[in-house]
């Protein structure tokens, strides 16, 4: 028999659909998983086979089993299509009856049939609603992050078997509902940093800041040590303008995908302060990766970025600094296409 769960990949900063076909006929038994996988995706088969049978549910162990990610030019990876893998088995192997024709299933499966973790959460969900998507099911973990998103409901999942006793209708999981309003929440500084106004004397450069803060303008700060630079550059964040709803989204967004959201909150609401290492590569510094990463760049997104040492980085790293600076923008060119 033939089923089909909906999922999602992340391809740079956005995500995509990928449609989870589940075909269980007679022949020689064992799971195979196609269209584009990468390792981590090829050991779901595991990671599926336990969860269901630790989940008292049965696994058709019997039976010829293919699973199919589509678009299958389209490259998998993670491990968030164990949970959407899982339940098209019970759909395909009818233990399990429901209409997922517009819901989207994202999640990792321990094999106790717990669900875990999954990065890029935030732009899957922004995809979901963007394709008109009703109901999006994601781990408990992750349901804050998604809720982030209007007019979607997010359902918590904590174990594969609490969601398929939810689809039957034995046990229904109530939607996520946050307990305040992030976006009233948006003028927190970052603990972190230094406070702009602790900082005595030098009043010429922080006069200079104060200009650069207003109108988001690059400064060069040169002096002998001890003179105050690197305080002064910590600090500068104190008097950043806040970030908008629609800026601190998309920050998140980056965070989301770079697997670097802080666990109080599920919303960035500090701008970002970076201050890489002057030995960093040019790929840490931009983005890269046989399947591209953000960098700290893209990670200092309407914020701060500090280049401690300037003279010490890799002339590479600081000619790559170019393009973003006069384009706003980062450009990372693959054989399998540009992000």
């Amino acid at each position: 028999m033939l089923a089909k769960v909906i999922s999602c990949a992340v391809v740079g900063l956005d995500g995509a659909l990928v449609d989870v076909e589940v075909d269980i006929a007679f022949g020689q038994a064992g799971l195979t998983v196609v269209g584009l996988p990468d390792t981590s995706v090829q050991e779901s088969r595991e990671r599926v086979r336990a969860a269901i049978r630790n989940s008292n549910l049965t696994f058709p162990s019997t039976k010829r089993i293919t699973v199919n990610l589509a678009p299958a030019d389209l490259r998998k990876e993670g491990p968030a299509y164990d949970l959407p893998i899982a339940v098209a088995i019970l759909l395909a192997s009818e233990q399990l009856r429901a209409d997922l024709s517009r819901v989207l299933i994202i999640g990792e499966l321990s094999l106790d049939g717990l669900v875990r973790h999954t990065n890029g959460v935030l732009p899957m969900a922004a995809l979901a609603r963007a394709k008109g998507f009703s109901t999006l099911f994601v781990p408990a973990q992750d349901a804050p992050e998604a809720a982030l998103v209007p007019d979607l409901n997010v359902y918590p999942i904590e174990t594969l078997f609490a969601l398929v006793a939810h689809l039957q209708g034995m046990q229904p999981i109530a939607p996520f509902r946050a307990a305040h309003d992030f976006a009233t929440r948006l003028d927190h500084s970052d603990s972190t940093a230094g406070d702009f106004s602790e900082i005595r004397g030098q009043e010429h450069a922080k006069r200079a800041l104060e200009i650069a803060a207003a109108g988001l303008h690059n400064v060069l700060m040169m002096g002998p040590p001890g003179a105050g630079k690197t305080l002064l550059a910590r600090s500068l964040p104190s008097i950043l303008p806040s970030l908008s709803l629609d800026d601190a989204l998309e920050v998140t967004r980056i965070y989301s995908v770079s697997d670097m959201l802080p666990s109080d909150s599920p919303l960035i609401r500090a701008k970002p302060f970076r201050a890489p290492h002057h030995t960093i590569s040019h790929a840490g510094l931009v983005g890269g990766g046989r399947w591209p990463h953000p960098g700290e760049i893209s990670l200092a997104h309407k914020g701060d970025m500090f280049l401690h040492e300037f003279p010490e980085f890799d002339a590479r790293s600081l000619e790559s600094l170019r393009h973003p600076i006069e384009d706003k923008i980062v450009t990372i060119a693959r054989a399998q296409g540009s992000l």
